[in-house]
């Protein structure tokens, strides 16, 4: 899998990358790097690993992480009505871009930000709009024009209310080049397999690991259990699945891997709060067709603690 977001190599004459990226099944393996970076998704589904947590993606999608914090980004159209599209803006800078003016008093809420989105930020959808609005302009800007709209985003996004953090403020893992390429295997096997039953032996052998050994490592850099992650991914489809297309609740459980009805919903709820049927009612009773970052993000982001799947061992 080729990585779409790469390590800024070099500095352009502004001081800071900026990218528009458009492209059909998007991906990003696991890696970190040692520059901040801003990440509006204005297209695409599929989910995001910031860390220890997994989160499904939707339009409008506005994360901020700090350096050397590890992530990925999986884009996937399977099972989907919605044809296979990405779309995404991307900034990338390193804190030295600031120079001298990072030591000034009107800078300090922006120092405050950084230091939080060490373990990642996620953005409100009121930011997410201005934040949308100031990129596009600066994607059409250059020299000392777009040098003012940088520094005009970075303050919206200090003063923004609401940001809330993604990865857990326990997780320190900063995962060796060797380690990152291992957890790329993996996520690239659980994605294209979590619609049948997954065991931990074939995920070891895929990292060329013991069980033990990757039942340990696996915990270590994604903050869960192998079985936990693989639950929660596939819940996090069939949402997606409840949520765009007009198949049966055992249609979505069985290509979710869950061939036992009962155990895809039990799981659904533990996760969810609430049956895959009451979630499809619920997003329908909402205006999620017209506002797709508000209700419909809210629910299938929900975050409940995730157990073992029957499946999955």
């Amino acid at each position: 899998m080729k990585p779409i977001f790469e390590r800024l190599v070099s500095c352009p004459d502004e001081g800071f990358m900026l990218k528009e990226i458009r492209g059909e099944a998007c991906n990003c393996s696991w890696h970190c790097h040692a520059e901040v970076e801003l990440i509006l998704v204005l297209r695409s589904q599929g989910y995001r690993i910031v860390g220890d947590s997994t989160h499904s993606l939707d339009h409008g999608d506005l994360v901020l992480l700090g350096p050397n914090l590890p992530h990925a980004y999986q884009h996937t159209d399977r099972f989907s009505t919605a044809p296979a599209a990405a779309h995404c803006i991307l900034l990338q800078f390193e804190e030295s871009v600031f120079g001298q003016l990072f030591s000034l008093p009107a800078m300090a809420p922006v120092r405050r930000m950084l230091r939080r989105a060490a373990n990642g930020l996620e953005f409100p959808a009121a930011t997410r709009k201005h934040v949308a609005a100031q990129l596009t302009a600066m994607l059409d800007r250059r020299g000392v024009g777009r040098i003012a709209e940088f520094l005009e985003l970075l303050e919206t996004l200090a003063q923004s209310r609401g940001a809330s953090p993604i990865a857990s403020l326990g997780f320190t893992a900063r995962p060796t080049f060797y380690e990152q390429e291992r957890i790329s295997r993996v996520c690239r096997f659980i994605d294209e397999n979590y619609h049948r039953p997954l065991r931990l032996a074939e995920a070891a052998r895929v990292a060329h690991m013991s069980e033990g050994a990757f039942g340990r490592f696996f915990r270590r850099h994604m903050g869960q259990r192998f079985p936990a992650f693989v639950n929660e991914l596939r819940i996090g489809r069939a949402c997606r699945l409840l949520a765009e297309t007009d198949l049966a609740v055992t249609a979505v459980a069985q290509a979710c891997g869950y061939p036992n009805l009962s155990n895809f919903n039990r799981q659904f709820r533990r996760l969810k709060g609430l049956s895959p049927s009451e979630f499809r009612r619920t997003l329908r009773a909402t205006s999620w067709l017209v506002e797709p970052v508000g209700k419909v993000s809210e629910l299938v982001g929900k975050s409940v603690a995730a157990t073992a799947a029957i499946g999955v061992y």
